[in-house]
């Protein structure tokens, strides 16, 4: 099949059709790409745990995973590690304020980029209502999982009426209408409510954090990759924000995708800046951010690394 289709591209050139290069996209090309984010647990609390055999059983079987993945050295708490997956730095913040005290004007993030290259985002936040650009804590939201809020060219500088931010930054619930509609955005960056995550215990499904995180994975995950989205030039990567307490790690790191090696176990050194410069490869967004310019990328991970050269 894959013969035929660069015959007739071909054909198209000699023709005077379309050029040879709009033919490029392959099975292994990346159209769409979902990133969750989970808190707070070291990976040898997860790898082998019997409070998360949705992870062990199938997650790791199904997908690759990296044994040696870290948050950038020292950074701690939550919030510096989210900006770093945004920007390739902390920008010095080193708590977890809500926007209107760590508010960043610079535009030198992803989802700048993003737009500038005419690439759809969007940010899933569990517990938000979606009429207000989500600023503030709320019920089991804060906005120190929500890593886009905390940038002045998204909110309007911490405008919670920002028509930019409201557009971009939507209640969870909404992911399964997108992905059985044609609105998915080609970046999904995917926060679970305080529960969900692993972040917090009391009040929550169990008193255990990781098993509380597993069975929401074990019911999110798949409705994602019974997608046409995933299906068809999908990737899913599932990671952990910071070690537990001052620890940087190893934190878990779980990339599904067709691409993926099935059951590998990568040894590669990686951190944030690591997932930070794959996402902008996969979608060809330059220049590399802050320390992402200095990092591996996750190509170990893939049998066919789907990014742009």
């Amino acid at each position: 099949m894959q013969k035929s289709l660069l015959f007739w591209a071909a054909l198209l050139v000699l023709l005077g059709g379309i050029p040879l290069h709009a033919q490029e996209t392959t099975p292994e090309s990346v159209t769409t790409v979902f990133v969750i984010l989970m808190e707070n647990h070291n990976w040898s609390q997860i790898k082998g745990s019997r409070a998360a055999p949705y992870i062990n059983q199938t997650l790791l079987v199904e997908g690759a995973h990296a044994e040696e993945y870290y948050n950038p050295p020292g950074v701690h708490p939550s919030e510096p590690n989210y900006l770093w997956l945004e920007a390739g730095t902390d920008f010095n913040v080193n708590d977890d304020h809500a926007p209107a005290d760590n508010h960043q004007a610079t535009t030198a993030h992803l989802t700048t980029l993003l737009d500038s290259a005419g690439i759809s985002w969007k940010s899933y936040q569990e517990d938000i209502q979606g009429d207000t650009c989500p600023l503030v804590a709320s019920g089991s939201y804060d906005p120190k999982h929500n890593l886009m809020v905390y940038f002045d060219d998204v909110t309007d500088t911490n405008d919670p009426n920002s028509a930019n931010c409201i557009a971009h930054v939507r209640p969870y619930s909404e992911l399964a209408v997108d992905l059985a509609s044609v609105n998915t955005a080609r970046y999904n960056f995917i926060t679970p409510d305080l529960c969900h995550d692993m972040h917090d215990s009391s009040g929550c499904d169990s008193k255990n954090s990781v098993k509380n995180g597993d069975s929401w994975l074990k019911s999110e995950v798949p409705v994602i990759l019974a997608s046409d989205a995933y299906k068809n030039g999908g990737v899913v990567f599932i990671t952990w924000d910071e070690g537990e307490g001052d620890s940087d790690g190893p934190i878990g790191m779980i990339v599904l995708s067709p691409n993926a090696k099935p059951g590998y176990s990568s040894s590669v050194r990686y951190t944030h800046s690591s997932t930070l410069r794959t996402l902008q490869e996969i979608f060809g967004v330059r220049p590399l951010l802050g320390d992402a310019a200095n990092a591996n990328n996750l190509s170990d991970l893939f049998s066919t690394y789907p990014a742009v050269p």
